[in-house]
């Protein structure tokens, strides 16, 4: 995984006939930033345009998740029937299915309900694609908290949704930013939902459909390659590598009990 960021970031500031002779070499002699700004100002294929975009499903993919994702995981975490418990194996069940597996059923269903080929449509799409984990990871936090909470809570006259959202959810703090890292992770990265579930006619890009669109003419000059890709990338090396202390906290939290 280290390789190919390394050659991102040593080609995205090296000219042409440098990166075709001596990929793996640093710029040491010619390093330069020209192609930085000129992937960044590019009418053609700016990166930074798709930001703005990209940044508005990650935040309302993650709201809708989470408002869905949590109180499914209430229930299923403190029921202990029967079918509550196959509700869950049925959520687990799409971590098993591959994505790609599922575009061409998608389209269908989306035709059918009149949302293809509309941002709408993508993001019901990309909340559905979050839900199983994100549940999965809640249902286990869920059940690391005593019940006496729950219990102290219907006492005072608090109902089922008010204890959740006003007691246990403040509690599952770790797994929510574990799970809001992870969603805006996937999605800022996803290519292939956004590429065929939204027409290039409709004028919303993605940072990679973005990319995508914008230098695959240009595929051969790789002084336009390296650089767009190190743009979109950058952004989500920097979130991970603040935030993986908080990945790590929230998936080992609740392991031990006691």
């Amino acid at each position: 995984m280290v390789v190919p960021v390394y050659l991102l970031l040593v080609n995205s500031f090296k000219p042409q006939d440098d990166i075709v002779n001596n990929p793996f070499g640093l710029p040491v002699g010619n390093f330069t930033f020209d192609f930085i700004k000129a992937a960044a100002t590019s009418p053609d294929f700016n990166v930074l345009q798709g930001y703005g975009f990209t940044l508005f499903l990650v935040v309302t993919v993650d709201i809708f998740c989470i408002a869905l994702a949590g109180p499914a995981a209430y229930v299923i975490a403190r029921s202990l029937k029967k079918r509550t418990q196959l509700l869950l194996l049925y959520f687990l069940a799409g971590t098993f299915i591959p994505g790609a597996a599922l575009v061409i059923p998608v389209i269908y269903v989306l035709r059918s309900v009149g949302l293809a080929n509309t941002v709408t449509g993508l993001i019901a799409h990309d909340v559905a694609s979050t839900l199983p984990v994100s549940i999965f990871l809640f249902v286990g936090f869920i059940r690391t908290i005593p019940v006496d909470i729950d219990n102290a809570a219907t006492i005072d006259g608090a109902g089922r949704y008010r204890t959740f959202w006003m007691i246990i959810f403040p509690l599952m703090r770790p797994a929510v930013v574990t799970v809001l890292i992870l969603n805006s992770i996937g999605i800022w990265n996803d290519f292939v939902s956004p590429q065929i579930l939204l027409s290039p006619g409709s004028g919303h890009y993605t940072v990679t459909t973005a990319i995508y669109a914008g230098i695959s003419q240009y595929s051969t000059d790789l002084t336009k390659v390296f650089p767009n890709l190190l743009l979109a990338i950058a952004p989500v090396i920097i979130f991970f590598i603040y935030m993986q202390r908080y990945i790590i906290s929230g998936l080992t939290v609740g392991a031990v009990k006691g």
